[in-house]
């Protein structure tokens, strides 16, 4: 049962000051049987109180605003965590897709994330699917399969995609990041009416050299029946071990975001992430993000600059 010390800091600047920023996070550790949080603690730029809550898809989510006139704004979480999931695949579940599909006629929570974003590419999705379906596969073979052809089919590059770049123009380039790999499988599985979700947090060193060591990643959960949600990692073809430590779910990116919000004021704003994750033998994997200047000179309520594009999507 491995334990991990994670040090993320986001930090917004800005050339000019502003004012009224009102912001919502997702960086507080997933409560589940798979992790156990030893130590949290959460340091923000002039101390704001933070209303926490359990938001709709059973994530932490706090709340805060910082409204006295500012250049600055850090958010920093020391997290200590303590994984105890398996340290290797899963065990096989031989349940059919007819298995599936009685659990989750009844159960609405299931149905959600069963439901197609992109139905425009349900034609593309099909012929992808028929790529590596076969029929009489249980459902774990058909997720597995589902995460080997990604892994082999997409070529993983940073730099070519952002967080508004869309499942279609995934597929046009067959390239991009961990974020953009979990949203082409979710829908690839939601076309066979497999329930997932979108997981994001961090994958830590386990020195096997798997892409987005030592920094915020992102996964599938798909449902299995019998077993539950069970987590597979597309950008590097694993199942999800305790080397995975996870912070929020939803039904895309939208829902996990570490840091997302709005402020007031005509500014350049620029966004720098770091992550920092030690292991138990004293090794520490560093990552340092930064996103370019943006400028609003007509708009004075400003969405920040999402995390996804310093942090999650650069991984």
């Amino acid at each position: 049962m491995p334990v991990f010390n994670i040090h993320h800091i986001t930090k917004y600047e800005y050339d000019r000051p502003v004012k009224e920023s009102v912001n919502e996070i997702r960086i507080y550790p997933f409560s589940c049987s798979g992790q156990e949080a030893l130590y949290h603690e959460l340091n923000i730029t002039g101390h704001p109180d933070v209303l926490a809550i359990s938001d709709y898809w059973g994530n932490r989510a706090g709340m805060f605003n910082l409204l006295p006139s500012h250049k600055q704004l850090v958010i920093e979480s020391k997290l200590i965590v303590r994984t105890l999931g398996l340290p290797g695949p899963v065990t096989f579940s031989p349940a059919q897709f007819d298995d599936l599909k009685r659990e989750v006629v009844n159960n609405l929570s299931l149905l959600e994330f069963s439901q197609i974003k992109e139905i425009e590419l349900r034609a593309q999705m099909d012929e992808l699917i028929s790529g590596f379906y076969v029929p009489g596969m249980t459902v774990m073979e058909a997720v597995e399969k589902c995460c080997q052809y990604i892994f082999e089919q997409f070529q993983y590059l940073k730099g070519i995609t952002t967080i508004e770049t869309t499942v279609a123009e995934v597929l046009d380039h067959r390239s991009g990041v961990c974020q953009d790999f979990a949203h082409v499988m979710l829908e690839l599985l939601r076309n066979m009416h497999v329930p997932s979700r979108y997981v994001s947090g961090y994958i830590c060193p386990n020195q096997n050299g798997m892409r987005g060591e030592g920094a915020t990643h992102a996964w599938v959960e798909a449902w299995i029946p019998g077993v539950g949600w069970t987590g597979i990692d597309p950008t590097n073809n694993v199942w999800v071990t305790n080397h995975h430590v996870k912070l929020a779910v939803g039904r895309h990116f939208n829902d996990c975001s570490p840091v997302k919000g709005t402020f007031k004021g005509l500014a350049r704003q620029s966004l720098s992430v770091f992550v920092s994750v030690g292991y138990e033998d004293g090794q520490t994997f560093e990552d340092l993000t930064s996103v370019k200047l943006e400028v609003h000179p007509e708009i004075e309520d400003v969405p920040y600059l999402d995390e996804a594009q310093g942090g999650q999507q650069q991984q």
